[in-house]
């Protein structure tokens, strides 16, 4: 593989007003998807949900996420990565609004008809919300040669984070300060800000701003096939390496939303916390800053120790989640089990930056890098669907003892594919 590249100043000033208006971008419609947490039990206490009917709206977001990832990927690469992600910004916005304007349809009572009508809604955010990821992976694969991808990767990680950590901060003051419905509006807002900044900054390729293109030396490089559907769908789904890490990051996608949907409720109900005490703000801040630090850990390891091999590093991650949700399931005490929550964020977000993140662009080319992110992306999110509903129902029934040892099965799967794949680079 040769050496990266040297890039001019204005090549990188340039790829600086890109990539950090997508980062944002992304950032704040995650903002928009893990909302829903914090209204979790607002729902419940307000309309008499039980944690199977709350389950069900997380259920048919992360199932249609998972489904409109897969399908839309080869969408995104046909239409660009910057049209991609202005279709999937302008419906988060939309459907933020209409999940918060819920609040107001008391004809449909408090029953199944609006249980079904918050389904709907956030299945329909989720289904623009699977634009995001593939989007922000397209275009950066024909902006990073295939060794900056890892530590550029950590970066995209830090500020999707802030998102995460900007939710989490402000989250528990709406619900507890504000009627619950704002908590949806407000990130609402944010999104369509940023949708406009990428339609005014973000370009798919140096050669749409007049710049040179550059080899990035990944799995496409060199291909002259035209890039139509039949090309990028052979690309991904006859790639055994891409394959198997779609089967690791669907068991990625239990642990990940299993863990975030659902560990809110979990300090409130299990540990006694309300969301406006200093323990919680502490933990929960400690998550996301333990989130940031695992992607940087993964992307330095991956492009300096291991070569730019992504799979011990996922490795390494999946070893980590296993530990840790060993901790959660015993609960020996307060301290421990946030200190369990820090580790299992630094873990999976090693996991998810190497492989949806990375992985996807290394090894889907960047002439197929949306149609492998949304292999990808889709089956973490169809590993996630399995956590509404189904885990709704298991602490429904068996309380929360069982929800530590629910997805320590899937971290060891994730442990021993990435084995197999430990060598594994693209050619």
């Amino acid at each position: 593989m040769k050496q990266k590249p040297q890039f001019s100043a204005a090549f990188r000033r340039r790829r600086a007003m890109n990539w950090l208006t997508l980062g944002f971008t992304y950032s704040t419609m995650y903002m928009g998807r893990y909302n829903l947490s914090f209204a979790n039990k607002s729902l419940s206490t307000i309309y008499g949900f039980d944690k199977a009917q709350v389950g069900t709206i997380i259920s048919s977001g992360l199932f249609i996420y998972g489904v409109s990832a897969i399908f839309n990927g080869p969408l995104a690469d046909r239409l660009g990565g910057r049209r991609a992600m202005l279709i999937g910004a302008t419906g988060t916005v939309l459907f933020n609004f209409l999940f918060g304007l819920g609040a107001y349809l008391g004809i449909l009572g408090t029953g199944a008809y609006l249980i079904g009508y918050f389904a709907m809604i956030w299945a329909l955010n989720s289904y623009f919300q699977s634009f995001s990821a593939l989007s922000l992976i397209k275009v950066n694969a024909s902006w990073f040669h295939v060794k900056e991808r890892g530590v550029f990767s950590a970066i995209f990680g830090t500020m999707i984070q802030g998102g995460r950590m900007l939710i989490y901060t402000i989250g528990p003051l709406i619900v507890l300060y504000l009627p619950w419905q704002w908590v949806f509006f407000i990130p609402g807002a944010l999104v369509s800000v940023m949708a406009w900044l990428t339609y005014l900054n973000v370009r798919n390729a140096p050669e749409e701003c007049g710049l040179e293109p550059i080899d990035v030396q990944d799995a496409t490089s060199g291909d002259t096939e035209p890039v139509t559907t039949r090309y990028v769908v052979k690309k991904v789904f006859g790639s055994p390496v891409l394959l198997t890490i779609a089967a690791a990051e669907f068991c990625t996608g239990f642990v990940r939303h299993g863990f975030e949907q659902w560990f809110p409720r979990y300090m409130q109900e299990a540990q006694k916390l309300p969301l406006d005490s200093q323990v919680f703000k502490a933990g929960a801040l400690a998550v996301v800053f333990a989130g940031v630090l695992g992607a940087f850990s993964a992307g330095t390891l991956s492009d300096w120790v291991f070569k730019g091999r992504r799979p011990p590093v996922a490795f390494l991650g999946y070893l980590l989640q296993v530990l840790s949700l060993a901790v959660v399931w015993r609960a020996p005490g307060l301290n421990w089990v946030i200190a369990a929550f820090i580790t299992n964020s630094f873990a999976i977000s090693m996991v998810h930056s190497m492989l949806s993140g990375t992985s996807s662009m290394d090894f889907g080319g960047k002439r197929a890098a949306a149609t492998a992110a949304g292999l990808l992306d889709g089956m973490q999110y169809l590993g996630g669907s399995f956590v509404g509903i189904g885990l709704g129902w298991l602490l429904d029934h068996y309380g929360w003892s069982v929800w530590g040892p629910s997805m320590i099965g899937f971290s060891a799967i994730g442990l021993i594919l990435m084995a197999f794949l430990w060598n594994a680079r693209p050619r």
